[in-house]
Order: C-alpha cells, then structure tokens, then sequence
C-alpha cells in the first residue's frame, strides 16, 4: 500500500487542552485500579494498607494534578517532536516523549507523593498529608522519589509513543485514511499495557521510595540502589513485578481512554488554536 500522509502537527496550545481533558478523564475514571496497585505494591502488604476498603481516598489530589500533568506533557511532546522535523523515526518520539516526562514529573510527583500515601492509608486527607510532609521533610519531601519517577518515566515512554505512533502509522496505510478516535485508543491501549509489564520493576521501587519505609518501619533515605537491594534481599527478586497485573490492566485500559479522549478532543478543537 502506499503510505498514508498522517496528519501529526499539533499546536502546543491544543496540545495543552487535549491532554489536559484526557489526564482528568483516565485518572478519575481509572482511579480505584491505581489504589489496588499501590496497595500490592506496599511493604506492609495489600490488606494491611487497606485492601479494598476507602479505594477512593486520595482521588482529590489525583484529580487536582492531572490535568496540568498530562498537559504538560503533550504541550512539550508534541513540540519536541514538531521540532525534531519528520514526525517518523522512533528515536524523535523517544526524545520528545523523555522530554515531556521529565516536565510532567515536576506536577505529578508531588502530586503522586501525597496521593499514594493517602491510597496506603498513612494520611487521612490532602491537606493532612501536605501539612505533614511539609512539617517533616519541607518542600523536598514533596518530590521523594522524583528521581526514581523520572527513571520509570523514560524508559516506559521511550517504549510506548514509538509503539503508538507505529501503530497508527501502520494501521493509517492499511486502511489508506485517518484513524478515528476509538482506533486510537486502541492502538493506546496496546502500547500502554507492554510497556507498563516491562516498566513494572521501576514502578514498584518508586512506589517504596514515595511510601518512605518498610514494613519495619525503616526508611527508604538512601536511594535507588539501596531500595532496590533492599527489596531484593529481604523479599525475592519477584517482588519487583508485585502488581504486575493490576498495572497492566489500569494502564492499556487507561491508555485506551486517555489516547481516544486525547483524539478526540482534538477534533472538538479549532484548527487556528
């Protein structure tokens, strides 16, 4: 077949707007999956933290940081890689996606710091957990584990936007015309859920560094590779894919409606934006 011209410039404000409108609709939608995964990833054990009591503490703050996360991220992916020039190659894509995490990150780690220890039942509410990192740590205890997010962000958009943007690409010259948003979604969904299984390790590592101890009490203070070591020698190396299943499944059904809402809004939006 001949290959399809896609159209793949998009403004960084309606970049800015899509992704934003889809970040809120996945992680309020989505948001008791992200509990339970949490939750088995947790030193001190899944219903210990919680288990599927109060799935939903914590969704205020996941509802106020990911709008601006996610628009944060295609307003700077789709810049990066309108820059980049041809929109083809897959190294332009792991470039663009790595640069927009890496300013994603700067919104969703704190946000993710105080949600997951509201999900781990450490905190009580938003505000509670703000106050007291605050009180303990100062401005830094909000960004524990940025670092280690940074490391699980890379590498999983690395893997996912050049997988999505093949997809597209391939399905597009098949079908010889623009994919529709449920298309999208779909091919979101696929990217997503394999590199969330690939990822899994580096998740499970920054969810212990943002949680701060273990299930003796004793902090996470000296980085990635202590924590690492740490899980490996006091659990087994299978600890690193705890909720490997409940990623892969939040994540390629989270791919599907972030992707499809990401389309689609973009179609709701003026070309002059």
């Amino acid at each position: 077949a001949i290959p399809y011209k896609m159209a793949t410039e998009v403004s960084p404000v309606a970049a800015l707007i899509s992704g934003g409108c889809a970040g809120f609709a996945v992680d309020v939608s989505l948001y008791p999956i992200d509990t339970i995964k949490t939750r088995l990833q947790a030193p001190h054990g899944f219903f210990n933290s919680g288990g599927f009591r109060g799935i939903y503490r914590g969704i205020s703050v996941a509802a106020a940081g990911s709008v601006p996360g996610a628009a944060l991220f295609f307003s700077v992916y789709e810049s990066v890689k309108t820059g980049l020039g041809s929109n083809e190659r897959p190294a332009e894509h792991m470039i663009a996606a790595s640069a927009g995490e890496i300013a994603a990150c700067l919104v969703r780690v704190p946000v993710e710091v105080v949600k997951q220890r509201m999900q781990a039942g450490q905190y009580a509410s938003m505000v509670d957990g703000s106050r007291l990192i605050m009180a303990k740590d100062g401005v830094p205890g909000f960004f524990r584990g940025y670092g280690m997010t940074v490391l699980r962000e890379i590498p999983f958009a690395a893997l996912q936007m050049p997988m999505l943007e093949a997809m597209k690409r391939e399905w597009a010259n098949y079908q010889q015309s623009q994919l529709s948003p449920p298309q999208v979604a779909t091919c979101g969904s696929l990217a997503g859920g394999l590199a969330a299984a690939a990822t899994t390790p580096l998740d499970v590592i920054k969810t212990r560094l943002m949680l701060g101890v273990d299930k003796l009490g004793v902090g996470y203070d000296n980085g990635i590779l202590d924590c690492a070591t740490r899980i490996a020698t006091q659990e087994g190396f299978h600890a690193f894919f705890a909720g490997v299943s409940a990623r892969v499944f939040w994540i390629s059904l989270g791919g599907f409606i972030f992707f499809g809402a990401y389309d689609a809004a973009q179609r709701l939006i003026p070309s002059s934006v």
